[in-house]
């Protein structure tokens, strides 16, 4: 077999494979033997069927076959021996097969770019605060109560109010006309400020149970409903019943109902030691973030379109995956994938090039991640996740699992590295 590599980019490469004309025939005869064995023609007993006549009403298929099997054999080989790092299928074309000649095709593959990171040493970062402000941990409790809170009728009065939420009955037009959705009867909403469509209606405030507002909305361009998309419509709306929440008082009895603490000034404590956690985790995402960029102002280069796609899909399986553990059916929502993919595809390329000028400074650094490193890991998650050690050690037994591991902890320990010689602003 005659194998040249020819580099059209960086990202991709091109192989010219000349496969020996004694191996294509050897996979002919293959298939003509297996093809005789299957075959049923009348005059011939299976399998004694002659190569000519099966050649006459079979050839195209057989030909078709073998090629996909030698060139996916040959390619292979060649990748292997000349240590393409190929990061999709390759796009092959050949023509055909000859007598007694060789088979030669081409294959053009992406490939993994080759990354030398330079000037990675001195860059200029944003200190990022991870205090937690007193207003930030009120508005945190807050939240709560609220969450903790009851709906209750109004009894006192018949008008609605800021933070009420009111039953309606609406009819709505566009153009004088009906559209899909455009009516329904005992739908809740809140008085208070934000989008219609997600059940904010301010202009409430005021209106007596019984009596009808007209509410203008405009559609947003890009709105599931097409009739409407862009378009302003006039919803008649009927208040039928007045509801507010009640909260509960900020005391040790609202403390035990958060099952977090016992008192205010425990519940208070653990929220501010939550919100530091989340900021101190965002912290460490900004950070990250801000080191790809500062690399690649220092460092710019492409990244083949396979590499970024598989970043797309992880983003998106981690997106579908917090939505599930919402109780949320990604299925439910009417979401627009391809708008979706195209959303994420800017983060996904810096992702992947930060990916890979991590892993090209901790090759020329030398930097590692120990067994130690790892075991200790493995401790420190079980320790989080309030589970036996055994039973996390379990989860990465697998080589697979260890090496991934192994490599964010690598990842982790190049980050250090050039925070810890980086300029702070």
């Amino acid at each position: 077999m005659k194998v040249q590599v020819e580099e059209l980019s960086p990202i991709e490469k091109k192989l010219s494979i000349e496969v020996d004309s004694a191996r294509v025939v050897e996979e002919l005869n293959r298939a003509y033997a297996a093809l005789s064995g299957q075959v049923k023609m009348p005059g011939f007993r299976q399998g004694k069927v002659p190569r000519r006549i099966l050649e006459q009403k079979y050839r195209e298929q057989v030909e078709d076959d073998v090629i996909q099997r030698v060139v996916q054999k040959a390619y292979l080989d060649a990748v292997r021996e000349h240590k393409v790092e190929a990061v999709a299928s390759p796009q092959v074309t050949n023509s055909g097969l000859k007598p007694n000649a060789p088979f030669s095709f081409e294959a053009r593959v992406e490939v993994k770019p080759k990354v030398e990171a330079k000037d990675f040493e001195g860059l200029s970062l944003t200190k990022v605060d991870t205090a937690v402000a007193d207003d930030a941990v009120n508005q945190q409790i807050e939240n709560m109560r609220q969450n903790l809170g009851r709906i209750e009728p109004v009894t006192d009065r018949d008008t609605a109010a800021q933070d009420d939420q009111v039953t309606i009955d609406f009819e709505a037009k566009v153009d004088g006309k009906e559209f899909p959705g455009s009516k329904a009867d005992g739908i809740g909403v809140r008085v208070q400020d934000g989008d219609l469509i997600q059940g904010n209606i301010p202009q409430l405030a005021g209106v007596k149970v019984g009596e009808s507002k007209d509410v203008e909305y405009t559609f947003s361009q890009d709105y599931q409903a097409e009739e409407v998309r862009g378009k302003t419509a006039v919803f008649h709306i009927t208040v039928k019943e007045l509801k507010k929440a009640v909260v509960p008082e900020l005391n040790d009895d609202f403390a035990k109902q958060t099952g977090v603490a016992q008192t205010v000034d425990e519940l208070r404590a653990k929220v501010r030691s939550d919100l530091e956690k989340a900021r101190k985790n965002q912290s460490t995402v900004d950070e990250r973030d801000g080191l790809i960029k500062a690399l690649l102002e220092k460092n710019p280069f492409d990244v083949p379109r396979a590499m970024v796609e598989r970043a797309i899909d992880s983003m998106m399986e981690g997106a579908f995956r917090q939505m599930q553990r919402q109780g949320i059916d990604p299925r439910q929502l009417g979401l627009d994938f391809n708008r979706l993919r195209d959303e994420m595809r800017e983060k996904a390329t810096l992702e992947v090039k930060g990916t890979l000028l991590f892993e090209a400074i901790a090759q020329q650094q030398n930097i590692q991640a120990s067994d130690e490193d790892v075991e200790k890991r493995i401790e420190d998650l079980a320790i989080e996740a309030n589970q036996p050690v055994a039973q996390v050690k379990k989860y990465f037994k697998g080589p697979d699992e260890r090496l991934g591991l192994s490599l964010r902890l690598r990842e982790e320990k190049t980050i250090e590295f050039l925070k810890g010689r980086a300029k702070y602003s």
